[in-house]
């Protein structure tokens, strides 16, 4: 027992985790609705990442402030959220691309019995309103990733200034010092925590798989094909991407696909973290950017997401039986752009950004009854290129920065 404790310890991850995708879609399609009593084992992993969300994020942030100057940081945040404004432009206008050449939805009708409540879409301004939390206790119990990135800045700022100043600097060092260390106990759980990824990914795929069954594949399997096509061709952009900014694809792939895979069974970019994080140390990311541009962009930044708005657009007014113009596809491209901005960190977010489009253009609501009979197929795909998305706005950023220190060097 002991030797297969230990193989399965030294096993690569991305080994154990394919293994346990498989495995996790076997079972979900022998068992069907049974494998549910795996549930638990899938929570727990849910449990386990999400436990370690705020240490990671708050200590990893505050360090990384510190191993910068402020002028670097204002630079490095204008960059990336630039970046994530765009990239949510192009995935969307991919998506567009793709789905009006395939054309989902042709053929279908409303039935009349399909019913959908829209969710509350809280706004961009309320969005930015949660940037700075009324109460700093609140905004870690309610895990509002703004707020948590606002008050690490903060104190990181401050411990930055007290370290540089002659009166506080002993005391600065002595607190920067301390967080270091409960930021390098963070990283110690998180590689026992790694071990029981596998497993979790095994219940929660057996789970989905079972759930959903071959019925509901089969009776929307035009738009599931049409989504899943968009978003291989974004990846093919972020590759091309990466080779612009010299950024080597296998390197990069090698250490993004654990999160990535992560995510896809998961279905959560918040949960997934811990990893997308680890992800990017092992890239060799400087952590004074990848320290806020990864929680910032699971936030904000959701590639998939925008895809999917605007495949489900192309879907909705295809079986009401008018298909969008080219105004309305600029709509969708201003519209679905806000609104992945607008949505983030809602239960739920990529049906809510889809109803918040389809009210905007017009769109039969009911067509959302539809795409939620299906909202996990679709959204483990939409999770996984939200995280991949995250992933290489910071590499190529990281790039950037890098090759503008090596110009003042000369």
């Amino acid at each position: 027992m002991k030797k297969v404790l230990n193989s399965y310890l030294h096993a690569s991850l991305i080994v154990k985790i394919t293994i346990a995708l498989v495995l996790g879609v076997l079972v979900g399609f022998i068992f069907g609705e049974q494998a549910a009593v795996l549930a638990p084992l899938g929570d727990l992993l849910l449990r386990l990442l999400t436990f370690l969300i705020i240490p990671l994020i708050f200590f990893t942030l505050i360090v990384g402030v510190n191993q910068t100057n402020i002028g670097n940081l204002g630079r490095m945040g204008g960059k990336v959220f630039i970046y994530y404004t765009i990239s949510s432009a192009l995935a969307i206008i991919v998506g567009l691309v793709v789905a009006s050449t395939f054309q989902p939805g042709t053929g279908m009708h409303l039935t009349g019995d399909e019913t959908f409540e829209t969710p509350e879409n809280p706004g961009i301004i309320n969005v930015l309103l949660n940037i700075v939390p009324s109460n700093i206790v609140t905004a870690f119990a309610e895990m509002n990733l703004l707020g948590i990135i606002f008050t690490a800045l903060a104190f990181g700022i401050a411990i930055s200034a007290m370290r540089a100043s002659e009166q506080f600097s002993e005391l600065g060092n002595s607190l920067f010092t301390t967080i270091n260390a409960l930021n390098e106990a963070s990283q110690y759980i998180l590689r026992a925590i790694l071990q029981y990824v596998p497993i979790g990914i095994f219940a929660i795929m057996a789970k989905t798989v079972g759930n959903q069954g071959s019925d509901t594949l089969v009776s929307l399997g035009s738009m599931i094909g049409v989504l899943y096509i968009a978003l291989l061709l974004q990846i093919v952009v972020y590759i091309v991407l990466l080779l612009i900014f010299g950024v080597k694809p296998g390197h990069f792939i090698k250490h993004a696909r654990t999160p990535v895979i992560t995510a896809f069974v998961t279905q959560s970019s918040t949960g997934t973290l811990p990893l997308t994080l680890t992800a990017a140390k092992n890239i060799g990311i400087s952590k004074s950017l990848y320290g806020f541009s990864l929680p910032l962009g699971a936030t904000i930044n959701m590639d998939g997401a925008a895809i999917r708005i605007a495949v489900s657009a192309v879907f909705a007014a295809n079986i009401s039986g008018n298909p969008l113009s080219l105004a309305d596809m600029l709509m969708v491209v201003l519209i679905g752009t806000l609104a992945s901005i607008g949505t983030a960190g809602v239960p739920g977010a990529g049906i809510v950004m889809i109803a918040t489009v389809f009210v905007q253009l017009g769109l039969p609501i009911e067509a959302v009854a539809l795409l939620a009979s299906i909202d996990a197929l679709i959204g483990m795909g939409a999770t996984a290129l939200n995280v991949s998305g995250d992933l290489v706005g910071t590499a190529l950023i990281d790039q950037h920065e890098k090759r503008r220190e090596r110009k003042i060097a000369k």
